[in-house]
């Protein structure tokens, strides 16, 4: 009977890999040293396989994607280091399995290899979210071979099931394995990191490790969206997957080591298991179903209107009627209004009026919850069987009155931009929008308006109702 024999979380910084850092390795030193003793445990494990999560392989927003070839390689030429390599047998009886038993779960698997990956316009190689820690196991111990996996945008209890098909395949195996999911925290840890600074960043990171070392698994998934949303991290998915690996066991989690000098927050943890009799799969889908009776009692009415919309669309294919709840608010005025559909913290979902096309804001609000779900080009129909995991928000557009470049603020107001006929607008608070000169050119390329055109200017504000 094999096992999972060993838990890491691993990051997968390319500058710690000293001929690519040149001494910058330096200031992340403790993630160095906390990397070097998993590779020594690893190494006193002796595993036949070890499983990488990645979030830099194939990444697909409806399936999990598994190496699936006799061998895979990589190297960092893309961080200008061509020299560090590293090559893996892979573990094709294990690959197999998990994919048999994800089927049998309905989860979609895509097998990558050479002759497919061009198909979906990818390279079959290892990328850097495996290579960076199997560059510190293998100094110690490299006679393994490797299953390799990318996380796919799924619902986080999909990856948790997902892990529990890992942990059965392996059982049903004679293998002994190591389970590394490789990622990184918040990306946003300061102005100088690869993404802009946020006060979300160092908060989810506190949270996440707090939890894990807790082995609380019903507050990981219980994590603020907002809070996701905001850190721009990459690990929590390798984390659900992992957590999911160990179902029927309370989990203590060791942190070795977390740092965040380069903005980006490194965490190195492992792993204490001891097998209890309580399932948390079947808790977390009780959990689930408690916040869908909370969900179908919203208390905003703007978002209880959206949802219960496109549900009776969804189930009757008509319009609903409006409701006794709606305000007066909602009744007399005229709006634009945007409706968009999020689930598991992804976009699944929008459709908005800059200027209103319904005879009140509900009516607004009733048309474009139906077009957000069902009209969207870029996405699929929204199906009944998965409304109750998406969450609806609802943005009331205020009324535009003329404004000038100094009073405009592109995290308060939206902005619009007239012509002649030609008009452009911007909501206002959009990612990487930080001064008021990026959003005018933005909102006058949309316009298709050139700068040098005589143009007029007109602000709003956004009420969000989440």
């Amino acid at each position: 009977m094999g096992k999972i024999k060993g838990y890491y979380t691993m990051p997968h910084p390319p500058i710690i890999i000293p001929e690519l850092g040149g001494g910058e390795e330096r200031k992340i030193q403790k993630t160095y040293d906390a990397c070097k003793k998993v590779a020594e445990e690893i190494e006193n494990i002796q595993p036949d396989t070890i499983i990488v999560v990645t979030p830099h392989g194939p990444l697909f927003t409806d399936a999990i994607t598994m190496s699936d070839a006799n061998d895979i390689s990589g190297d960092l030429s893309k961080f200008g280091v061509s020299e560090v390599k590293i090559a893996c047998k892979i573990d094709n009886y294990l690959t197999k399995d998990i994919i048999k038993y994800a089927t049998q779960e309905n989860i979609v698997v895509e097998k990558i290899n050479k002759n497919t990956a061009p198909l979906y316009q990818f390279n079959y190689e290892m990328d850097h979210g495996t290579l960076v820690p199997l560059y510190f196991i293998n100094q110690k111990f490299n006679k393994y071979k490797l299953v390799h996996i990318t996380y796919g945008l799924l619902p986080k209890m999909d990856l948790y099931k997902f892990g529990m098909c890992i942990n059965k395949a392996v059982e049903e195996s004679n293998n002994n394995v190591v389970f590394i999911a490789s990622g990184d925290l918040s990306h946003r840890l300061a102005d100088k990191g690869p993404y802009d600074y946020s006060p979300y960043g160092k908060k989810f990171d506190k949270q996440i490790t707090s939890l894990l070392k807790k082995g609380d698994v019903v507050n990981i998934f219980n994590m603020e969206q907002k809070l996701i949303e905001e850190a721009g991290e990459c690990a929590l998915r390798t984390y659900y997957i992992m957590l999911g690996a160990m179902n029927g066991n309370k989990i203590e989690g060791d942190l070795l080591s977390y740092e965040g000098t380069f903005g980006v927050g490194y965490a190195v943890m492992k792993f204490k298991l001891e097998k209890c009799k309580q399932d948390m799969y079947a808790l977390l889908i009780e959990e689930k179903k408690t916040r869908i009776i909370t969900t179908k009692e919203e208390k905003n009415r703007y978002v209880k209107l959206a949802r219960e919309s496109l549900a009776y669309y969804l189930a009757y294919g008509d319009y609903i009627e409006e409701p006794d709840y709606v305000t007066d608010e909602m009744k007399y005025t005229r709006r634009g209004v945007f409706v968009s559909l999020k689930k598991d913290g992804q976009l699944r979902g929008c459709i908005g009026t800059v200027f209103p096309d319904a005879k009140n804001v509900a009516e607004e609000i009733i048309k474009n919850a139906i077009k957000a779900g069902l009209h969207d080009p870029r996405f699929p129909a929204v199906t009944s069987t998965e409304l109750d995991d998406i969450e609806f928000s609802v943005d009331v557009l205020t009324e535009p009155e003329e404004s000038g470049i100094e009073e405009l603020n592109p995290k308060k107001y939206g902005v619009i931009v007239r012509s002649g006929f030609k008009v452009g607008l911007l909501l206002p608070d959009l990612e990487g929008i930080g001064t008021v000169e990026e959003q005018i050119n933005i909102a006058l390329q949309k316009g298709n308006i050139e700068s040098k055109e005589t143009y007029s200017i007109e602000r709003f504000e956004v009420i969000r109702h989440s």
